[in-house]
Formats: structure tokens, sequence, C-alpha cells
């Protein structure tokens, strides 16, 4: 997501480089790529004049500070303008004060509104609130055995009436279950039509009226561009939401329905779904994601997802094998694992700063080498996983794992040499931290950009190179040239 909108965006800080300052003249090609940016996003119209006009305003007054870089000053402006149209906060789910809380989903059909209910009851109780399901969409059967699937994959009940019982009915005796049980928190899941329609409209209003929800949640597909904040702005009028949830943030998406959702609808987004596993559900925020689409990455929502897969005294043994250079095999499959858990490759890459650039076919590839690795692991022995040296020294065990793990043996010989070298730069890493997030210890030791087995060619990626001067070392350091961001702020 977002791709294209970063690419447009680092032609404008381009154009502003090697200026003195900001002025008339040099801001007006820079606006002219901004605006041109944000329309090819697929950011509605009117949210693109009043950004532009805005930035205008702020550039033109701004006085660059010493040492700071008009396009250095430039970026920051956008990036808080940026973050301003889409909330500049997060708006938290609501909380009753007599449980239970009552969330109502609404949306057209084919958003994922149904996988977003279950998503978010999953959230919920990461955060140690009882969830139950309330299937209400009577009119597509599939959707209450999707819901009741989900809840079997989750552990958590779901409420349902099957087909021949009004929705109104189906979600009071929903809630007053929820009542009995002592739920924290009711979501109602409910019918959506291909298209806005006066029945779909009436049926939301009348379940909305019996039930008094805390929030009614609008779930948007990111996907239908600028149609979303007008979408969000029609159910807002007629029926009156609290908030949206955008889904399919991780497809193939320009991402502008997140930058006009909040500013045409006057409602804020509140979650988005980035992924099709029911984990893949995040609270919004706007600050990273402004973050993010100017190619900063997003550090702290990468602590949150190794904070939830990490355990605190596994990450302390981790430190100290990694300090005493005894990590080996299995702590490497255990770390790639765990990041698998966290998500794709290429979305824990793109969290980090200055990993953006990284291509999809270098991804892909990294991906690869990941299986590779882990079958050549699995055909070692115990004793071959916690002692590395014993593949290094011996041409017969290497010969062995490589028949046993179908591939050559200079295969298996490249991996012992990167692991060794990868061991000995995370002693060296593990002193001073990981570079940008300073966890020794987190999942993040195992991953490219550190000489890991599973790049292609150990190759560090571009972005990460000489990253705070611990890579290459053994030769001397080049002089670092000053990145762009907020580094010199």
């Amino acid at each position: 997501m977002f791709e294209a909108l970063a690419d447009r965006l680092e032609v404008t800080w381009k154009k502003l480089r090697g200026q003195d300052k900001i002025t008339d003249s040099n801001i007006q090609d820079a606006l002219r790529e901004v605006r041109r940016a944000l329309l090819e996003a697929d950011v509605n119209l009117q949210v693109v004049k009043d950004f532009i006009a805005e930035v205008s305003t702020k550039a033109k007054g701004a006085n660059v500070l010493t040492g700071v870089r008009p396009d250095q000053q430039f970026i920051k402006i956008v990036h808080d303008e940026l973050a301003q149209v889409m909330g500049e906060t997060n708006a938290p789910l609501a909380k009753a004060d007599q449980p239970p809380t009552i969330v109502l989903m609404a949306g057209l059909q084919g958003t994922g509104k149904t996988t977003a209910s279950a998503k978010l009851a999953l959230h919920l109780r990461k955060q140690n609130r009882s969830a139950l399901l309330v299937a209400t969409d009577i009119y597509r059967p599939a959707a209450i055995d999707q819901l009741v699937t989900l809840g079997k994959q989750i552990d958590i009940s779901v409420f349902e009436l099957g087909t021949d019982i009004d929705p109104v009915e189906i979600a009071q005796k929903g809630v007053e279950q929820a009542k009995a049980d002592g739920i924290d928190t009711v979501i109602i899941d409910t019918a959506g039509r291909l298209q806005i329609d006066q029945d779909m409209m009436a049926e939301l209003a009348r379940i909305k009226a019996a039930v008094k929800p805390q929030e009614t949640l609008l779930v948007v597909d990111a996907m239908t561009g600028q149609e979303a904040a007008t979408l969000t702005r029609t159910f807002n009028d007629q029926i009156g939401i609290t908030g949206a949830i955008l889904t399919k943030m991780d497809g193939d998406t320009r991402g502008g329905a997140a930058l006009s959702v909040r500013r045409i609808s006057g409602q804020p987004i509140k979650f988005v779904g980035v992924g099709e596993k029911v984990e893949a559900l995040q609270p919004f925020y706007p600050e990273r994601m402004a973050s993010r689409i100017l190619g900063m990455g997003d550090v702290l929502t990468l602590v949150e997802k190794a904070q939830e897969e990490f355990d605190i005294a596994d990450a302390e043994k981790m430190q100290e094998k990694i300090l005493s250079a005894k990590f080996d095999f299995t702590d490497f499959l255990k770390q790639t694992r765990l990041m698998k858990n966290m998500g794709s490759l290429g979305g824990i890459m793109k969290l980090i700063p200055g990993m953006n650039k990284i291509s999809d076919d270098q991804l892909q590839q990294g991906e690869t080498q990941l299986k590779r690795c882990e079958s050549m692991i699995n055909s070692m022995t115990r004793q071959e996983r916690q002692n590395p040296e014993l593949l290094a020294k011996s041409p017969s065990r290497r010969r062995r794992i490589a028949g046993g793990s179908g591939y050559a043996e200079k295969d298996v010989s490249k991996l012992v040499s990167d692991f060794q070298r990868m061991r000995s730069l995370m002693q060296q890493m593990g002193q001073g931290g990981m570079p940008g997030m300073g966890m020794p210890g987190m999942p993040g030791m195992g991953m490219p950009g550190m000489g890991m087995p599973g790049m292609p060619g150990g190759k560090t990626p571009p972005g990460w190179r000489n990253q705070q001067g611990i890579m290459g070392s053994g030769k001397k350091k080049k002089k670092q040239k000053k990145k762009k961001g907020f580094g010199q702020l």
C-alpha cells in the first residue's frame, strides 16, 4: 500500500534538495508534484485542494532551521498535515459504563464485514475483554456459517438463531445472552447489500434503535478509492456511525481512502485490516500512517507486534546467547517462526525505516530462501543444530543434510558460513542493540540485513547498508551522508 504515492513524493523532495530556503518559486513545483501524487492515489479532490492549500500556507511561512535542509523542512510540514487530515490521534473503541458494550458492524456486501467482526473480537480478547459475536445476516446463510467457523477458530462464542427470525430480535436476544453470561462486548454482524438501498438502511436503523450501540462501525473496502469516503458520509447521514474500519489495506490499493474518510465523512478511522488472517487488524494511528506514506517506517507498530509474540524471559535468554556467541540453529529457527507469526516478511520490512525501497522480487527471494534454510535445518540432528561448528568441520555431515533436504552440498555449506558470519555480527550488535530499535533479543535479530542466511546472495538490502555504522565491520567506515526525514530536526 502507498508505494506509488511514496515514490511520487520522493521525486518531490529531490526537487527541493540543494535549495538554500523554501521560496514561492521552488515550492510551486513541489506542491504540483504532491497534488499529482495525491490524485493518483485516489484521494478525494476536495481533500487534495484543502491539503495543498494548508501545506502551501505553512511552507511559505516556515523559517528553515539552522542545519535543516528545505526538503527536510517540507517533509515535516507534509507529514504533520497528513496526520492532521487523517485525524491527528487514534480514536479508541468506546466502552459502556455498564457492560456489555455493543458494537454494531455495518457495510456493503463483500467489504469483509464478517471477517472484520471476528478480527475485532480477537483484538478485544488480547486486551482482556470478553466478546460475543451475534449473526444477524439472515439473507446470506453462508455469512452465519462463516461467522461460526471464525468463532471456533479464535475460540469466541457466536450467537445465532438461523435465518427464519427477524434480525432485530436476534440482536436483542444476543445482547440479553451477553448480559446473562457477563460478556464485556457484543459485536453484531449485520446484513449487507451490493449497493446502498432503503431496505438495508431501514433494517440497520431498527437494529440500532433496539440495541442502542455505543459504537456503529462502518466496514469499508479501501480498494473502492474515492467512493470509500462518500460511502462513509452516506451511512453517517442516514444511520449515524461513530467510526470506520478500512479493510484490504494490504492489497493493491492506492491508499487514498485512508486520507479521505475522516475529512469527508467527519468520522474517524478506528481500525485497519492488513491481511486475511484473523490477527491482521490494527488500531489506526494517523501519525504512524503518515510516516509509512513518507517511507519512514513504523517502528512503534513493529515493536507492538513483537511484544505480542515475544516473551520477555525468552528475550533475555536470547540476549545472553547472542552476547556469548552461543546462538544456534535451533534459536534461529525459533526466531524465524516468531517472525512469521508477526506477519509476512514484506509487511515487517516496510515497518523498518529505510527498508521501504526493497523490491517485491527481493522480498519474494527472501521468503523462498527462508523456506530453504528451514528445510535444511530440519534435516540436521539436535547435536548439529546446537553446535554449528560440527557442520563447518565435516563435509560428510553437510552431504547427509543436503541429501535429506533435497539441496546441494554447496547450499548447506553456504548456510553454515552465512550463519557463522551472522552470529559474529549479532554478537557485536547485541552490545549496542538492534539498529533503530535498541531491543536485543527481538525476532529482528534474525532478520535480513544482518548477513542472515536466507537473503538472496547473502546481500544486505538497500536502505540498511551501513545503518548506524554497524554493517561492513572490519573495513574503514565511510562518512555517512545526511538522510532525509526527522533525524535532523
